[in-house]
């Protein structure tokens, strides 16, 4: 050695420091290099390392049960299994893609839309990517933990709606946020959540929905969670009692099976809805999970309209049940007195425009001297065409808009419609020209632009028989302070018409007391002063009729009505029933029906049951339920 540094070959001076400056330049760097990962990227280091060993597992709070007025189960919840995608490594996730698509059966497509639409998420917030996992799904994850460890088990709580469309539309249904819905949130939703998107799920989304929970827990090298460091309980949301009985649902529902329409019972003193039907209908578990986009177009192409609530929605023309609007504003007003007659031959003539009566089709003859009381049991068109003339559009306009048609009625559901009163105004405003005369002729008979809803006529015929006295209706039991709108009718008023409505029932000629035309049914009740009104309304004119069936109905139905109410004086129970496009009167379908509905309500009443619940709402075990208990200890 000190031959080597003493000889030639020793290292020139220049050299020597060269390589003494690299060596310090070295040593700098990596000292700089220690000092940026230990000092500068500490944190960052820190939490991807956090990361790695602790994973964050959400826990969703149940939802709040609805029950019926009774404290029966209407609306439950069952437990279940989704599958997360955890997006702490996007990269890892992209390379993963084809075997999590395929192991899972979902499409590349679907997922990456999913990954797009929370984006904007925070990355330690995981995604749902498959919805009520099935035994496949759950072995899938399991067998799959270290090389898809971005897949992670969630156990939630699925909702479970009773079966056959039961109540379907008043329930309404749950589904993932929409990017609407996020972002008029705020902060207040994310992606994935399950909100109420309609009924009473959507009316009572806040009181039904609880409060997510969290789970850490520390994971080892191939993902499984080897030890839990905290929790933060999930809030489950609160129960709703709702006015509904269910046994008169069942009894609507049932009623109401293959037809077109809808069923609505009341409470005329307090606004409480006993029961509401609407047909056809849907599954509400069909959205529980999440529907897909064939099913969505599926639904919305129907041409019976299964996701139109007909009870709040439906707006059309109330035909004869208008009389009765009709009969308290002449009786109110004294246009015409009330002693008013006619002579009814079966037509009458206005404008130079012959009106025929609903007989004169099928008699060809009238109903001959008609005063008030037979008018209304005998529903005669010609006696009203009459008063409708005297009374005019606008006091007709008046006394329906005061009494409540044309107008929400305020009921605690999403999605209400108004309906529509006509007016001189009305028409001057959307067709800008003056009114017609001769449209007051059909107006009085409850046909022309004229558009009510069943729950419209529901609270109003309740509140004429209650002598003026018009309740919010509302389907929650605790619904606060109810709005009660009162428009003064004279004692007398409410006698002469409600006396009519027991005729309509229980006299010989009343339009529901029907011994053999066409159908051996009537709607007169033993022990039951039961009173009401039927209304058979054109679903097509006269005149569009006759040009496309050549005079006969052909396809085209009626829609028909009833409207009614029990006991005559001071009623308890009021009900509307409306069946569409059918081929019969009024009398013949609508009106039997309600007289079986106020049947079973009084038998309930006298304490004897109507009939067993239908099938009995046992939780149903989700497809995952049995796998859920093997790897449930596995994620706390």
């Amino acid at each position: 050695m000190a031959n080597w540094v003493g000889n030639d070959q020793r290292l020139p001076q220049g050299r020597l420091i060269l390589v003494s400056y690299c060596i310090v330049l070295g040593v700098v760097l990596l000292l700089l290099g220690f000092w940026k990962l230990q000092i500068i990227q500490s944190g960052h280091f820190a939490d991807l390392a956090e990361r790695n060993r602790i994973r964050s597992i959400p826990i969703i709070a149940p939802r709040g049960k609805m029950l019926d007025r009774n404290g029966r189960v209407i609306v439950d919840n069952y437990p279940s299994f989704s599958i997360l995608l955890l997006r702490d490594d996007p990269a890892q996730i992209k390379k993963d893609m084809p075997q999590i698509t395929s192991g899972l059966n979902i499409t590349a497509e679907d997922l990456k839309q999913q990954l797009d639409a929370a984006r904007d998420e925070p990355k330690f917030q995981p995604i749902v990517v498959k919805p009520e996992a099935s035994e496949a799904d759950l072995a899938f994850v399991e067998s799959h933990r270290v090389d898809l460890p971005e897949l992670e088990l969630m156990l939630v709580q699925r909702r479970k709606y009773p079966p056959n469309d039961f109540l379907a539309h008043v329930i309404g249904y749950v589904g993932e946020v929409s990017p609407e819905q996020l972002e008029e949130s705020g902060d207040k939703y994310k992606p994935g959540d399950i909100v109420g998107k309609a009924g009473l799920e959507k009316q009572y989304n806040d009181t039904l929905t609880g409060t997510d929970g969290m789970r850490r827990v520390i994971v080892n090298s191939i993902g499984k969670p080897v030890r839990t460091l905290d929790d933060m309980e999930p809030i489950p949301g609160k129960p709703i009692r709702l006015t509904i009985d269910m046994d008169l649902q069942s009894v609507a529902e049932d009623e109401l099976a293959g037809k077109v329409g809808s069923v609505i019972a009341m409470d005329p003193r307090n606004g409480e809805i006993l029961a509401m039907a609407s047909h056809p209908a849907y599954d509400p578990n069909d959205f529980s999970v999440r529907i897909s986009g064939s099913e969505w177009k599926t639904l919305n192409a129907d041409p019976n309209k299964p996701l139109l609530d007909r009870a709040i929605q439906a707006q059309l023309a109330p035909g004869s049940v208008f009389k009765i609007l009709e009969s308290v504003a002449m009786l109110e007003s004294g246009m015409p007195p009330r002693d008013f007659h006619v002579f009814c031959p079966g037509y009458a003539t206005f404008y130079g425009r012959v009106f025929h009566d609903w007989v004169w089709s099928t008699h060809h003859s009238g109903h001959g001297d008609v005063g008030l009381h037979t008018a209304i049991v005998q529903s005669c068109d010609v006696f009203f065409y009459n008063v409708g003339e005297r009374l005019g559009v606008d006091r007709l306009a008046y006394y329906a808009t005061s009494l409540g048609l044309g107008k929400k009625t305020g009921i605690d559901l999403p999605s209400e419609e108004a309906g529509l009163v006509p007016s001189s105004q009305w028409v001057e405003n959307t067709y800008h020209h003056k009114w017609y005369p001769g449209s007051t002729i059909s107006l009085a008979i409850g046909q022309g632009p004229i558009e009510v809803t069943p729950i419209q006529l529901v609270r109003t015929i309740g509140g004429i028989a209650s002598g003026g006295v018009f309740y919010e209706p509302h389907l929650l039991k605790d619904f606060g302070p109810v709005k009660v709108v009162r428009f003064p009718i004279s004692e007398n008023t409410v006698e002469q018409v409600t006396d009519g409505m027991y005729g309509v029932v229980n006299e010989d000629g009343g339009t529901a007391h029907l011994l053999g035309y066409p159908i051996l049914v009537q709607a007169k009740l033993q022990n039951v002063e039961f009173c009401g009104k039927t209304g058979t309304a054109q679903t097509i004119s006269a005149q569009a009729l006759e040009r496309v069936s050549a005079g006969g109905r052909g396809a085209y139905g009626y829609n028909t009505w009833f409207v009614g109410f029990a006991p005559k004086r001071n009623p308890e129970i009021a009900i509307v029933v409306l069946v569409q496009d059918t081929h019969l009167e009024a009398g013949g379908i609508a009106a039997p029906l309600a007289a079986r509905f106020i049947e079973a309500y009084y038998q309930e009443k006298l304490g004897q049951p109507i009939q067993e619940l239908q099938a009995k709402q046992a939780a149903p075990q989700g497809p995952a339920h049995a796998q859920l208990v093997k790897t449930a200890p596995q994620t706390q």
